[in-house]
C-alpha cells in the first residue's frame, strides 16, 4: 500500500509558468519624486541643516515658525491631492519642504502630514536624502510608538530620547564643542526599537555616511510634549527664532499640543 504522506505528489497539469496566469498582474507603484518651485538645476541643495517633522508636536512647532520659505513638495503618487488647501495647513495630506535662513545657514525643513506605508518608506528616504537634497547634518523628529518601546511608558510622565548615527557619535568624541545637537536628551534605551519612515530616515543617514540624529518624544500629544519639543528646537537647534501666534483654529490645538488627523489613528 502506498504511503500518501511520502509519496511524491502527481504532477500538475499546469506548466510552471501557466499557474500565474490566474493571478493578477501585479501593481507598479510609481517612485516618489520632488518637485520645486521655482525649479532648480540639476545641482543637488546643500544645506547645512535637513530638519524632518514627522511627529504632532514638531509639526505644529515648524508650521509656525514666520521665517521659513516654501521652496517645493514630495509627491506620492498614492496619496490623494484632494481635500488639500491652497495654503499650507496642518490639516493637509501633504510633505511640504520650507527653505529658513538661521544666522546665515541655509536649513530645509521637511513636514511629514501622512503615513508612509512601510514598503514604500526607504523610498521616500532615497528621494528626499542623498540625491537632491545632501544636507551637513539631518535631524528626525518622531513621537515614541508604546508597541516598540521596551518598558512600561508612564501616562503622566514627558520625555524625549535620541538615537544617532556613527558619524554623529564619532563627532561627539572627537570634537565636543561642535557637537550641540540635542545635547542635553539622553540616549534610547537599548531593547527598544524605532520603525516606520524615521528608521528608514536614519538608515539613510547611516548609509550615506551623514551626521543623523533621530529624536523622538512621549507621548505623542498634549501640551507639555509639545512645550518640550519647541523648547529643544529653539535652545539646540534654532536658537533665535521665535514662535509666530495667530488668533486661527489652528493655535488653539497648537497650544494644547492636538493634532486632529488620521496620520496618528
Amino acid at each position: 500500500m502506498e504511503d500518501v504522506i511520502t509519496e511524491m505528489p502527481p504532477p500538475s497539469r499546469f506548466f510552471l509558468e501557466d499557474l500565474n496566469n490566474f493571478a493578477p498582474p501585479p501593481t507598479t507603484i510609481p517612485s516618489p519624486f520632488l518637485v520645486f518651485s521655482p525649479p532648480i538645476s540639476n545641482k543637488p541643495l546643500h544645506p547645512s541643516l535637513l530638519i524632518f517633522a514627522l511627529s504632532s508636536p514638531s509639526l505644529n512647532f515648524l508650521h509656525h515658525l514666520p521665517s521659513k520659505v516654501l521652496i517645493g513638495t514630495l509627491v506620492l503618487p498614492e496619496i490623494p491631492f484632494s481635500g488639500n488647501s491652497i495654503e499650507p495647513s496642518l490639516g493637509d495630506k501633504s510633505c511640504n519642504i520650507y527653505s529658513l535662513d538661521n544666522a546665515g545657514k541655509t536649513i530645509i525643513i521637511v513636514s511629514v502630514q501622512y503615513a508612509v506605508a512601510a514598503e514604500r518608506t526607504h523610498a521616500v528616504a532615497k528621494t528626499l536624502i542623498g540625491e537632491h537634497i545632501i544636507p551637513e547634518r539631518v535631524l528626525i523628529m518622531d513621537s515614541i510608538q508604546s508597541r516598540n518601546f521596551r518598558g512600561k511608558l508612564p501616562p503622566d510622565e514627558t520625555f524625549a530620547l535620541k538615537l544617532e548615527t556613527s558619524m554623529e557619535r564619532k563627532l561627539t568624541a572627537d570634537v565636543p564643542e561642535e557637537s550641540k545637537l540635542l545635547r542635553s536628551v539622553c540616549y534610547f534605551p537599548s531593547g527598544s526599537v524605532v520603525d516606520g519612515l524615521a528608521a528608514a530616515l536614519l538608515s539613510r543617514c547611516e548609509l550615506k555616511k551623514l551626521k543623523g540624529t533621530l529624536s523622538v518624544s512621549w507621548p505623542e500629544f498634549g501640551g507639555s510634549v509639545t512645550s518640550l519639543v519647541r523648547s529643544l528646537l529653539l535652545k539646540d537647534v534654532l536658537p533665535g527664532l521665535e514662535l509666530s501666534i495667530k488668533s486661527d483654529g489652528e493655535d488653539e490645538y497648537m497650544r494644547s499640543g492636538v493634532f486632529d488627523s488620521d496620520m496618528y489613528t
